[in-house]
Parts: structure tokens; C-alpha cells; sequence
């Protein structure tokens, strides 16, 4: 499979929904498989919320996170099309973001760096379109915060994507969804090597905030049922133990993957990315969602999950009753799925199925 990964730089600035204006940013972009000559196989893939743009392969020992769908002879089938992947604006995996440097100040952005939204990010994708000069995208698709973005393509260039996979997402957050969020942010806050964002500068990061946000996140993931399925009040094997203050499967499992994640996340961005999330409505400056479609013309994909409790899929149904009042053609799907909200993450037979006919059709 050809891979390529670069910085593309973007001199001419963006400005933002928030009304600031970056005037410049970079993005650091992956592409997978070959364009062909009549530019028509061309694939966006949007990250979710801890995503970058290593979406499939191996890159440095680090395997994509979306490998197990985009690939030669995967449900994205790299064989046949030109998929582009790119860390978002405000990311922390080589795109501008809070940890880049300011060029107006020659330091840390840190906590300085300005809100992003879901449709910032799709106009600094339609930016990068122009820039590999792809005409429109045979297809746009993403999971959870990732489908935000797919969605919002949709709505913001009817005439620049075919085709939309809205996996695991929702048109809007819900207040619980808010208040989840909040908490975990106050958590990273409060944490005492924070510095008002500026942690950076001190030469220090704030693991413990950023691990207790990634607990809670988990717990939303995954649903009661599936929790008690997956868990149960086993014990944990001493042996095992991320800690000794341990007891249960499901205490080990929230420390090992909180523990994991400060290690390599970004506190502002975390910050950043869990704003955008709350922010988003699909609905925009329409009085309603069903308004918002109404010039879509791409064919949809919405797939949920049963185990999901983040977005739940009645959230997927919300937007194919938009879709279908406005006579788009959509496909609505809801799965079991064995990893909560992260199951649009892994393969499985009838998952995979679903997207390469939908792709291919």
C-alpha cells in the first residue's frame, strides 16, 4: 500500500467560527493508495475525538486506527481508492494546535490557541481538497466526532462529496453528553500542573487531569448492559493489577486505559476537542435539522450501535428522518457491536460488508 505522510501549510490563514483567525496553520496529512487520472476515487477520512492522521498501516510501530477497515482488499479497499486522513486543526499530532508555536509570540500556543469547531475543520479539509486538487470526494466518512464532520461536509459542499458514512455520531450533543464532558475538562482544570494551559512552559503536564477525563470518557462508551456483560463485579488477577488499590476487572480496565492516554495526549487539545464536540449542530442557523438537509445531495450511510451510550442509535435515526423527509437516499443501520461506542473502530464481517457495498455501489 503507497503512503505518504507530510505537513502541508496553509500561509493563507483560515478564519475561524469562533471569529479569530489563524493567519497561517499547517496540517499534517496521511494518504494511502493512488489517485486515479479522472480524480474520481478520492476517499476523506475524518478522525474522531483522540484520532490523528494515521488512520490505517504502520507508521513508527504505531498502527493506524482505522486499519482494520482501510487497507488492499479492506471494506475501504486501497487497492481502488485514494484515501487522505489529516489531524485536525487544534490536534496534537503535528497539525497547529496548542502544543505548535505561536509565530506572533515565538512561544507554546498552550491554552492560548483559539476555540475550533466541526465546520472549521471541514473548511480546512475543503482548503486541503484544493490544495491535492481533487475535484469532490467520492466518499467522506468518519466515526463519532468523525461523523459530525462527514455530516457537515455534507451540508457545507453538496457538490463536492458523493457520498457520506456517518458511524456512531449524532447532528448535535446531547446535555448529558455536555455535562460528561465539562466534568472531564474541570478534571484537567483542577489538576494541579495545569497552569491556566500553560503547563508547557513550566515543563510539566497534567497526567492526573488528563486520566481521570479518559475514565469518565470510557464509561460513556460503553452502555449498562454491555458494561455488566464485559465486567460484571469480577476481580481482577493480582498478578494483573495496574495498582494495588485495585479490586475489580472494570477499575483496571478505566486505570490502564486513563494511564495510557495521559502519556500521549495533549491537555488543551483535549480541552479543544471536547468543546468542538458540544458545540456542534448540524442544525446550524436553520430552525431545523430537516431545513439544515435540505440541498444535500450525497447518498448517506448512518450506522449506530446497540452497546453505544455516548450516541446512542436513536441519534443516527434523528438524521435519516431528517434525510428521509428531504427524499435523500440513505441507508440506516444499527448494530450490535462489542466495544460500545468504539465498535465503529473494528472490523467485522457484516460492519465491513456494509461499507464496501455502500462505497462500491
Amino acid at each position: 500500500m503507497k503512503t505518504i505522510t507530510q505537513k502541508i501549510s496553509f500561509p493563507e490563514g483560515i478564519d475561524l467560527d469562533s471569529g479569530n483567525r489563524l493567519d497561517a496553520f499547517d496540517l499534517m496529512v496521511e494518504t494511502y493508495g493512488e489517485l486515479n487520472e479522472s480524480k474520481t476515487n478520492s476517499v476523506l477520512v475524518c478522525h474522531a475525538f483522540s484520532g490523528n492522521h494515521v488512520a490505517a498501516g504502520k507508521n513508527n510501530d504505531v498502527t493506524g486506527w482505522w486499519d482494520q477497515i482501510i487497507g488492499p482488499d479492506k471494506a475501504i479497499d486501497t487497492n481502488k481508492y485514494f484515501v487522505v486522513c489529516c489531524n485536525n486543526l487544534g490536534g496534537c499530532s503535528g497539525s497547529s494546535g496548542p502544543t505548535s508555536i505561536n509565530p506572533l509570540t515565538n512561544k507554546v500556543y498552550g491554552g492560548s490557541f483559539p476555540l475550533v469547531s466541526v465546520v472549521d475543520w471541514v473548511n480546512s479539509q475543503k482548503m486541503l481538497m484544493d490544495k491535492l486538487k481533487i475535484p469532490h470526494w467520492h466518499m467522506v466518512l468518519g466515526g463519532s466526532l468523525g461523523g459530525m464532520q462527514a455530516l457537515q461536509w455534507s451540508i457545507a459542499y453538496p457538490d463536492k462529496i458523493k457520498k457520506a458514512g456517518i458511524f456512531a455520531a449524532a447532528a448535535k450533543s446531547s446535555t448529558q453528553n455536555i455535562a460528561m464532558n465539562e466534568v472531564a475538562r474541570e478534571s484537567i482544570r483542577k489538576d494541579q500542573n495545569f497552569h491556566g494551559g500553560d503547563y508547557i512552559e513550566h515543563g510539566v503536564i497534567p497526567k492526573n487531569g488528563i486520566k481521570t477525563a479518559r475514565m469518565l470518557g470510557h464509561i460513556t462508551y460503553l452502555s449498562e448492559k454491555h458494561m455488566d456483560s464485559r465486567f460484571g463485579r469480577k476481580f481482577q488477577d493480582d498478578e494483573s493489577k495496574v495498582n494495588k488499590g485495585v479490586d475489580y476487572e472494570v477499575e483496571n480496565y478505566l486505570q490502564y486505559k486513563g494511564k495510557k492516554f495521559s502519556e500521549i495526549f495533549d491537555a488543551n487539545t483535549y480541552i479543544l476537542m471536547t468543546k468542538a464536540m458540544d458545540d456542534y449542530d448540524a442544525a446550524g442557523n436553520q430552525e431545523s435539522l430537516e431545513d439544515a438537509l435540505k440541498t444535500v445531495s450525497a447518498q448517506l450511510l448512518i450506522i449506530g450501535f446497540y452497546s453505544d451510550w455516548l450516541y446512542p442509535p436513536e441519534r443516527g435515526k434523528e438524521i435519516q428522518i431528517a434525510a428521509i423527509n428531504n427524499n435523500i437516499r440513505s441507508s440506516y443501520v444499527v448494530l450490535e457491536g462489542e466495544h460500545g461506542h468504539d465498535s465503529f473502530l473494528f472490523h467485522t464481517n457484516q460492519y465491513s460488508q456494509i461499507i464496501r457495498k455502500f462505497i462500491e455501489s
